[in-house]
């Protein structure tokens, strides 16, 4: 039996924090290829659409791509880019409602657009007018998606990543699809339960590379062998202030087994009563900046010292232009170091006005919020390095993908090679440096803006990581956002939560 699909992926994490916005520029930057164009640039990557192809090619599915839509995270996403993204979507589902059998999205989980918080469940809300009640859709979704219920309520199969740093994009494409497949042959009749958490995100933010954390993720595994279709752990966002915030736990269930919804349900509280449980097991040490400057100061080992510059992490929505850590590094000497990258493309334009080689005096980053991380800071320097910043990943998430930090330029700063960008990005693959002639392996001292995703092209490479908190939009300390949307009591904003709880009327 030949079965017609819609797929799609359209992807992005929302800080609603962030003084910027979202455009549709940001997202032709990283992805915005439409139909077989989107096609041939992700089926042989480590992508949704990819998987979506592993299990709909063998089963001899027709499949319509509409469109695969990425940015990199940051402000809310504008109308008219949701509008677009989502009207191709929209489109393709009326142009072929007659003969669709099934939907399958390659979602984020916690996109928040200027006109709504819930990008996602708006999104499903139309699909399901549009095609009505009875057409299986089913749904992949980032480790920290926040799942609204409207969500669960227009979509029947949800597929969450079970890793982090996210190298399994391509395996759960797969295992929604098998889920899908299944559906449309009239094998199952696939519901999902949600249970919600009140706290902000999972202790650990998800990390499975701790065993606190990945134990939530075996537990979910095991579920699903004993019969549960799927079982999704979501650590969700801190970076976006709206009534869905916190982790939620999903079970996809067959509703035609009569023990499945009870075994759905069980281990969904289960698994939100062990998250909730957990909430004070932080891992992270986070360091100030002025001990982060002295370990790289005295480092001597064999391999570089890995520093996290955790709060103006790009993936998470912060500006990536703080300059806090890397004015400590220049105060106390630091040499044989690389920083990467520092967001800035005015300073990047500027640069592009002189040669490699020239010594060059430029004023780099603080422009996005000079109270979170620091403001502009002037450099002399050695231009080293000018580049339309494009390169081909080769690492555990990017590899085989291309993608562009724009405009790039390097420039040497009393020994610590400065990557200043014109596009935001996180650092996740060596190629990231190596395209822009920094090896990696050769530096002493690597400084990178991200919280998590480094350790799986980094972490291999180094001799020791620490994690520093700079201060920037993305800091560990969530006080210093104001939140007002996100429903109170909610941990760790209300740490006194049972006293909030009983005097809440």
């Amino acid at each position: 039996m030949t079965f017609t699909v819609l797929t799609a992926e359209f992807m992005h994490e929302s800080n609603t924090f962030s003084r910027f916005r979202t455009d549709l520029p940001q997202f032709q930057v990283d992805t915005l290829l439409y139909g077989d164009e989107a096609m041939r640039a992700r089926r042989n990557a480590n992508t949704e659409l990819a998987g979506f192809m592993d299990v709909a090619e063998p089963a001899g599915w027709s499949v319509i791509h509409a469109i695969s839509a990425h940015a990199v995270p940051g402000g809310q996403v504008t109308k008219a880019a949701y509008d677009h993204i989502a009207g191709i979507i929209l489109q393709a589902a009326r142009s072929n409602r007659s003969r669709l059998d099934g939907v399958l999205l390659g979602l984020h989980g916690s996109m928040v657009p200027e006109f709504c918080q819930d990008g996602e469940g708006y999104l499903l809300g139309l699909l399901r007018a549009e095609l009505g009640a009875d057409i299986p859709v089913a749904v992949t979704l980032d480790l920290h998606a926040m799942v609204s219920e409207d969500m669960v309520r227009h979509a029947q199969i949800f597929v969450s990543y079970k890793t982090y740093p996210h190298v399994d994009m391509r395996e759960i494409g797969a295992h929604a699809a098998r889920i899908l497949d299944r559906a449309m042959r009239g094998e199952i009749a696939p519901r999902t339960v949600r249970a919600h958490v009140p706290m902000l995100d999972e202790a650990n933010s998800g990390r499975t590379d701790i065993p606190e954390t990945l134990a939530l993720y075996d537990r979910a595994r095991e579920a699903e062998a004993a019969g549960l279709l799927a079982v999704s752990v979501n650590a969700a966002f801190t970076g976006a202030d709206v009534s869905c915030v916190g982790p939620t736990v999903l079970a996809t269930y067959d509703s035609r087994d009569p023990n499945a919804e009870a075994a759905a349900r069980h281990v969904t509280e289960e698994l939100a009563d062990s998250i909730w449980q957990g909430r004070t097991s932080k891992r992270n040490v986070f360091i100030e900046v002025d001990e982060a400057a002295a370990e790289a100061l005295a480092w001597r080992g064999d391999k570089p010292l890995v520093i996290a510059d955790y709060a103006d992490n790009p993936g998470a929505g912060s500006y990536g232009d703080s300059t806090a850590l890397l004015k400590g590094l220049l105060d106390v000497g630091a040499e044989g170091a690389v920083f990467a990258p520092m967001v800035d493309p005015e300073a990047s334009a500027e640069l592009h006005q002189h040669k490699e080689g020239e010594t060059v005096t430029v004023t780099i980053g603080g422009k996005g919020d000079a109270r979170f991380g620091g403001g502009p800071l002037t450099v002399t320097g050695v231009l080293r390095k000018l580049s339309d910043g494009t390169y081909v990943g080769d690492g555990p998430i990017q590899g085989g993908l291309a993608h562009s930090f724009g405009s790039t330029a390097v420039i040497d700063v009393d020994g610590i090679e400065v990557m200043v960008v014109s596009e935001a990005q996180q650092m996740v693959d060596l190629q990231q440096l190596r395209a822009f002639g920094i090896e990696p392996t050769a530096r002493r001292v690597l400084v990178l803006k991200s919280m998590q995703h480094f350790r799986a092209a980094f972490e291999p490479i180094a001799g020791k990581v620490i994690v520093c908190d700079a201060g920037a939009l993305a800091t560990p300390r969530a006080e210093r956002r104001r939140y007002i949307r996100a429903p109170r009591p909610l941990w760790p904003l209300d740490k006194d939560f049972e006293r909030f709880i009983r005097l809440r009327p």
